[in-house]
């Protein structure tokens, strides 16, 4: 890419990313440069993809809204004060996740930051990795007051239409997915113990995994060894879904648990946040025979942006790589991008450093990686979330065609999303 390019290019997402409110700050600028040196993209690709993204429905069928930083000093006294541990990890993931509403500086960042990724909709990860009733709404309580607060510039998805609601009024658009299937777990009839399914259903959520790399009483997670598949009672999960209007989400379940699944349901499934095992043979992957059987419900595999899922590079090329995979294989209809990544404010390093030292705890429960995932190795930066109109020049770079580039930046997840949610009814006027 010639320096005229670069710089027409970077003036144009730097325009794109004040959103009226102010330039990008160093960190997004940085995560552009990169992603653009990777590129090379020709001048004419560059207006093409940004102009193409800029028009778009474009839809991260599971991520992050920009988190905040917290309030270093506030959080340190409250820990002085004698709160404990799990506490404080409480108070912190309130903070990243609601401080963008009563604090200015964190606001202007949240909406440059979302702006700046031109992303309409996100399918907002809303609960805890658990089962666990009260663990899911805590969380889902934070997106609950931040889509209440902030509704000027963020639309609650209750149905499909809300999203393109969203597009047409200038906003964005939010909707809400646990990382897991919200359980009363005392086990004394197979309907009571889904009857949390409906209720989370009627507070906003519209998307669950059925596991998260552990083994539950649904199925096994990607991350045992024994690969036993959906039990009885994870049939029973499945079907409840599918009446309710919840997508099946089966991103980190096993293979045999995520084939038995889309086997299993009725509407359309996915695997939200996944690679192609067939280029990086990662437990996050998954099979071709899998992949097969959650396009055979209608569904789609969306390509994350986590280098270790991804292998061979650590960069955008390698998430294009995967996509061109998908799209050979399976079909430009059944791909979709959910980077598993979010945006974090400019402060959060600083505010992070004001915390008291921890004593080192053991893993979570949750935390069951057989390997160990690298945060951000070389090049990851090209994959940013704010670099969301980059994945769009990338597949102009590819040869994709427009029809079929607004597929797989938010059309697939769309058309899924409006086969699994129920239609609201629309009140009618008065009679003539």
């Amino acid at each position: 890419m010639n320096r005229r390019a670069f710089v027409a290019g970077g003036a144009m997402l730097s325009q794109a990313a004040a959103g009226g409110l102010e330039p990008p700050n160093e960190g997004i600028r940085k995560a552009r440069s990169a992603a653009l040196a990777l590129l090379k993209p020709t001048e004419s690709q560059l207006q093409r993809g940004f102009e193409l993204h800029q028009s778009s429905i474009v839809i991260e069928p599971y991520g992050f809204a920009p988190r905040a930083a917290p309030d270093g000093d506030a959080a340190r006294r409250l820990y002085e004060s004698g709160i404990s541990d799990r506490e404080m990890d409480f108070l912190l993931d309130e903070m990243e996740n609601t401080r963008f509403v009563p604090d200015p500086l964190e606001r202007r960042e949240f909406i440059a930051a979302w702006k700046a990724s031109g992303v309409t909709c996100v399918v907002q990860n809303a609960g805890q990795e658990s089962q666990d009733p009260l663990k899911l709404l805590r969380r889902l309580g934070y997106f609950t007051y931040a889509l209440d607060m902030l509704r000027d510039f963020i639309v609650r998805v209750t149905d499909a239409d809300d999203i393109l609601l969203a597009k047409k009024s200038g906003k964005v658009a939010m909707a809400l997915s646990t990382n897991g299937v919200p359980l009363e777990q005392r086990w004394e009839t197979v309907s009571s113990e889904m009857d949390l399914i409906g209720t989370f259903f009627h507070l906003g959520v519209r998307m669950m995994h059925l596991t998260y790399n552990r083994r539950n009483m649904i199925g096994d997670g990607c991350a045992e060894p024994s690969d036993a598949g959906l039990s009885d009672f994870g049939r029973s999960v499945v079907a409840e879904m599918n009446r309710q209007g919840v997508v099946v989400d089966v991103a980190h379940s096993g293979q045999r648990t995520s084939f038995e699944a889309a086997k299993a349901s009725s509407k359309p499934m996915v695997a939200s946040h996944a690679a192609c095992q067939a280029l990086h043979a990662h437990y996050r992957a998954k099979s071709d025979k899998v992949i097969q059987a959650i396009v055979d419900t209608g569904g789609f595999i969306g390509i994350c942006a986590v280098a270790d899922f991804l292998g061979r590079t650590h960069d955008l090329n390698a998430m294009l790589d995967h996509i061109d995979y998908a799209v050979r294989k399976f079909g430009v209809d059944h791909v979709a991008i959910a980077t598993d990544y979010s945006y974090r404010s400019s402060r959060a390093g600083q505010e992070f450093r004001k915390l008291p030292a921890r004593r080192r705890r053991k893993p979570g429960w949750e935390a069951f990686w057989p390997t160990p995932i690298a945060q951000f190795p070389e090049g990851q930066e090209t994959m940013a979330w704010t670099n969301w109109p980059l994945f769009t020049v990338g597949l102009v770079q590819r040869g994709y065609r427009d029809e079929d580039i607004q597929k797989i930046i938010g059309g697939n997840a769309l058309r899924v999303l409006k086969a699994v949610f129920p239609t609201r009814p629309r009140l009618e006027g008065p009679a003539a």
